[in-house]
């Protein structure tokens, strides 16, 4: 099996709203960061189960952060799950290529005349 592309799949994690989240946590922990001097925390949490008893898994993914702010932190979080497949090509969105052509030429079930 080769090696999930992580680029893809954090964006393919909850239609891509996962990876927005995540640029906007990290962007406003290092701004206080920055700002205020104090610790900041960016935890990301990742939990894999089968799904039946097929190729596909159910992702459970939690973005946890704490911005240090002037005279304290602020802290949010959020928890979804996005259901993938275990491939050959690593762990995908889909099992097969949507784009990919149905038939090809010498399939087509229309006859030519």
């Amino acid at each position: 099996m080769k090696p999930t592309d992580t680029s893809e799949f954090f964006n393919n994690l909850n239609a891509g709203v996962f990876a927005q989240q995540l640029g906007r946590a990290l962007s406003d922990v290092a701004a206080g960061v920055v700002d205020h001097g104090k610790k900041g925390k960016v935890v990301i949490t990742l939990e894999l189960s089968q799904i039946g008893e097929s190729n596909q898994v159910k992702i459970g993914h939690k973005l946890d952060y704490t911005v240090p702010t002037k005279r304290g932190s602020k802290r949010e979080d959020t928890a979804l799950d996005t259901p993938m497949y275990v491939t050959p090509d690593g762990i995908v969105l889909f099992q097969t290529n949507p784009t990919d052509q149905l038939f090809n030429r010498d399939q087509t079930p229309v006859l030519p005349r």
